[in-house]
């Protein structure tokens, strides 16, 4: 029998995303100028709260300390100049094109009938997600730059920053004259109510989920609206026998430690077996761990052999190695025959994220962009890249690695729908 508490909760879930979907139109209808104030003020607002911003995000590390993974740690954790760039994220919003209402594409019958399709807002969109109290800004910005209110559902561990900062989108909301209900946080942290909110077909039209890959198994297998997903992101870099070794050496190094824990950072490198002998010597020297940063590396036997002897650290590959999302300061290392065995492998142990190719051979980097089946692939360039910001896209709700609707970071015009517009003077259909 339920619990007190637990119908408590479930009544207070269903109520916010009733009052969300309420709170949906007026949203949609907002004009560019009225939702850019909002994203202003709310920028304003951190800043002037980041100090309770950062006391309260240190009590959900604190809590959090011994209970999650160091890289885990690191998506909690909001510091004064994190704390900074989200603002700055909120401002950079306010400068991009609404996508609400814009003409997607327009055509004229024979007999002068005006057929358009225009972008129109989702109206309700969910998000469940793990750790990050940083997404509770960018997905509810994002949701209200683009005409949507937000039910968001972030991870214990997470709450009283996650509380503190949707209460900044609820009041600049308030102070501009929009209602405050578009952005709602569950503030439960009853991992039964995902489930009830999985079933709420009938007040939210699209789920996001961010996390690992239990949680998105979870709403993709019983979530009853659409879903949008970003799964778990393997992320691999090529070396190719034409690659120039400085280039290779430093878009490998920031791809992997420029920041572990997220999504896009190199998992997995193949190396040319021409090029493998200098660039594992040199790599291996450079990730030896002098630093504060070493990496270690799990290494196929032929890249083992050519690691014997260097400082690098390296253990043996395990059977599941080259198909892990690290997320930390590990990476495997694999030697390849040449371009096909890359491609190849890729093709097998890509998760569809985001995939890299480290040459000066024209030719191979064009193959490269057509034949990989990823959301965003790669010449010579760090998969670090992938993200919103970082595309034009402004604060991003999550990297899709699925094709429908949406690919790869989402954007504004990937949180809208279209409706038709058509305009007759007197027109009928003929028999």
């Amino acid at each position: 029998m339920a619990t007190a508490q637990a119908v408590d909760a479930s009544a207070e879930l269903r109520r916010q995303a009733e009052a969300a979907r309420a709170a949906a139109p007026a949203l949609g209808l907002a004009s560019r100028e009225q939702k850019d104030a909002v994203l202003h003020r709310a920028a304003a607002l951190l800043r002037e709260r980041s100090a309770q911003i950062v006391a309260a995000n240190a009590e959900d590390v604190t809590e959090a300390s011994g209970h999650l993974s160091d890289a885990m740690i690191d998506r909690l954790t909001l510091s004064p100049e994190r704390v900074e760039a989200l603002a700055v994220s909120l401002e950079e919003l306010a400068l991009l094109d609404d996508p609400v209402g814009e003409t997607i594409d327009r055509t004229t019958t024979d007999d002068g009938l005006e057929i358009e399709r225009v972008r129109v807002p989702l109206g309700v969109i969910a998000s469940v997600y793990e750790s990050r109290p940083n997404v509770t800004i960018d997905i509810g910005a994002i949701c209200l730059k683009s005409g949507n209110a937000a039910v968001l559902r972030g991870g214990r561990e997470a709450l009283r920053s996650n509380r503190i900062l949707a209460e900044v989108l609820r009041d600049a909301l308030g102070d501009n004259d929009l209602p405050a209900d578009a952005v709602q946080l569950v503030r439960s942290t009853d991992r039964n109510l995902v489930g009830e909110l999985l079933a709420m077909n009938d007040l939210i039209d699209l789920m996001v989920p961010r996390g690992g890959q239990a949680l998105i198994n979870r709403v993709r297998n019983q979530a009853t609206m659409a879903v949008v997903a970003g799964g778990v992101g393997i992320c691999h870099t090529y070396i190719d026998a034409a690659a120039d070794l400085e280039m290779a050496l430093s878009v490998v190094d920031n791809a992997k430690r420029r920041r572990v824990s997220i999504c896009n950072a190199l998992d997995v490198m193949l190396v040319h077996e021409a090029i493998a002998p200098q660039f594992l010597s040199e790599l291996g020297r450079r990730w030896a761990g002098d630093g504060p940063t070493p990496v270690e590396l799990r290494a196929d036997p032929r890249a083992a052999e050519l690691l014997a002897g260097s400082r690098a650290r390296f253990s043996p590959a395990g059977p599941d190695d080259f198909d892990t999302e690290f997320l930390s300061l590990t990476a495997a290392v694999g030697v390849v025959d040449d371009a096909e065995a890359a491609l190849a492998h890729i093709a097998e142990h890509g998760s569809g994220h985001s995939e890299a190719v480290i040459t000066s051979d024209e030719a191979l980097g064009r193959r490269f962009l057509r034949e990989v089946d990823a959301a965003a692939v790669y010449v010579n360039a760090s998969t670090q890249f992938t993200d919103g910001g970082q595309f034009g896209l402004g604060a991003e709700v999550g990297i899709s690695t699925g094709k429908l609707h949406a690919r790869g970071p989402m954007g504004l015009r990937e949180l809208t729908s279209y409706k038709w517009v058509i305009r007759g003077d007197g027109h009928i259909r003929p028999v």
